[in-house]
């Protein structure tokens, strides 16, 4: 039986920053990977990465087909890159194989027919295997042939005229928005009364003013029923009606992918299927670790990269950096235009039991609206009233995934939100608001 002295289990953005970097210091890495589609993880070849791309062309007013094949070079490239990254690595073992844990300290590789083809081990173990697309228990999903997960959905041959979504969350809203931009007629259906719950209600309004003008047909309060497949593609039934799809995006959540054998071993799982591990990232095997979207929490592409940074202290350094110290965690949506987050929304903030100012700008008052030619958002920011540090801010608006980053910055540092309201900014650009939205 071989032995290393790091194995990890999965190619995701974490683990593979750490297999270069442990081998940076000599150490023998084996990175086991069952899908060669997967090199690099998930954002690189079926999530963000293909998205967005997807995302960009959609507003550059490209074609569907020109979209799709930019969407393959980019994707293709990525994957080679990170293969050979570690491949040509003289510390580092790529193995082509499914993970099986015989054991808390042994790992069988499994070929495509399920045969063990050999067994190993390690000093430490690191599990970051991502997670996948949740396909819900209805009539007719597991026969219909116009169903797609957002992997699917994004290997699609010809352009549906006519998308139907299963789903209201975030993923969903992306996808929403970028098939409409290449005049795909949109529906959403979602089980609740409302989209985005958990964002401030203003913003959440001007969202769906945005996409309603944009044409995404947003339908609250639907139970999906049954999907019935006819001549023309797809009808999805649902306590709101019935819609007419050429495809079908299934967009009810992620679950974390651990299908590993973890029965064999003492490694516990969570609630909703998550590894479940401590602030160091250890599960409760001292030497198996989890990291990126198998553990639960976030599904981020820099959370993972986080996750690395925390394991890497574990292992090489001095244990200091944990899930509770690597401060606000910003994120961004991508619809059009984007919404980024972080921090608290005034609501959270006074639930919380702060004492609170907040202010408003729309996008329509900031001068480079002008220039980009687009009036649509709203940007809006709360601080604590006591010590005049930044409790959260939502910036909906073109740009604003650059812009959230300095927002995450100065509440990390503790900074008085005076710091962003004196600050001398360039003109005319969209950043410049913060004179404005910070003038309290």
């Amino acid at each position: 039986m071989k032995k290393y002295d790091l194995l990890i289990i999965g190619f995701g953005k974490g683990g593979k920053t750490l297999a270069k970097f442990a081998s940076g210091q000599g150490k023998s890495v084996a990175v086991v990977e069952k899908s060669q589609k997967m090199y690099g993880g998930t954002c690189i070849n079926i999530g963000c990465i293909p998205s967005k791309t997807l995302v960009h062309e959609g507003l550059a007013h490209g074609s569907f087909e020109q979209a799709f094949s930019r969407k393959y070079d980019v994707v293709n490239a990525l994957n080679n890159k990170n293969y050979h990254n570690l491949a040509d690595d003289d510390n580092i073992s790529v193995l082509d194989y499914t993970a099986a844990f015989k054991s808390n300290n042994e790992v069988e590789l499994l070929d495509e027919s399920g045969e063990v083809q050999e067994t190993i081990t390690a000093e430490d173990i690191v599990i970051n295997t991502g997670a996948q697309s949740i396909i819900p228990s209805i009539e007719g999903v597991e026969t219909s042939q116009h169903l797609y997960d957002s992997t699917g959905i994004m290997e699609l041959a010809t352009q549906p005229k006519r998308l139907v979504i299963v789903g209201g969350g975030y993923i969903a809203l992306e996808f929403a928005s970028m098939f409409a931009n290449f005049d795909t007629q949109v529906t959403v259906l979602e089980k609740h009364d409302d989209i985005m719950p958990k964002e401030d209600k203003d913003v959440v309004a001007e969202v769906k003013k945005d996409l309603e003008n944009k044409g995404v047909n947003l339908v609250f309060n639907a139970d999906t029923e049954r999907f019935e497949d006819n001549a023309s593609g797809t009808t999805v039934h649902t306590t709101e009606g019935s819609y007419e799809a050429d495809a079908v995006l299934l967009a009810t959540g992620r679950k974390p992918n651990t299908d590993l054998g973890l029965e064999n071993t003492d490694v516990e799982i969570g609630e909703r299927g998550e590894i479940k591990v401590n602030q160091n990232l250890q599960t409760n095997v001292p030497n198996i670790y989890a990291l990126g979207d198998v553990k639960g929490g976030m599904q981020f592409t820099y959370i993972s990269l986080d996750d690395f940074r925390i394991v890497k202290d574990q292992l090489f350094g001095n244990s200091e950096r944990t899930t509770e110290n690597r401060g606000a965690v910003p994120y961004t949506v991508f619809i059009d235009p984007p919404l980024s987050r972080v921090g608290l929304t005034a609501e959270e903030a006074k639930t919380q039991g702060y004492q609170i100012l907040e202010n408003a700008v729309p996008v329509n008052t900031i001068p480079r609206h002008k220039i980009n030619n687009d009036t649509r958002g709203l940007f809006k920011a709360v601080v604590n009233k006591e010590t005049n540090e930044i409790l959260g801010v939502t910036l909906y608006g073109l740009q604003s995934e650059e812009i959230i980053n300095l927002v995450k910055l100065a509440i990390d540092q503790h900074l008085s939100y005076e710091v962003l309201k004196e600050n001398i900014y360039t003109h005319p650009t969209m950043v410049e608001s913060f004179n404005d939205l910070f003038n309290m």
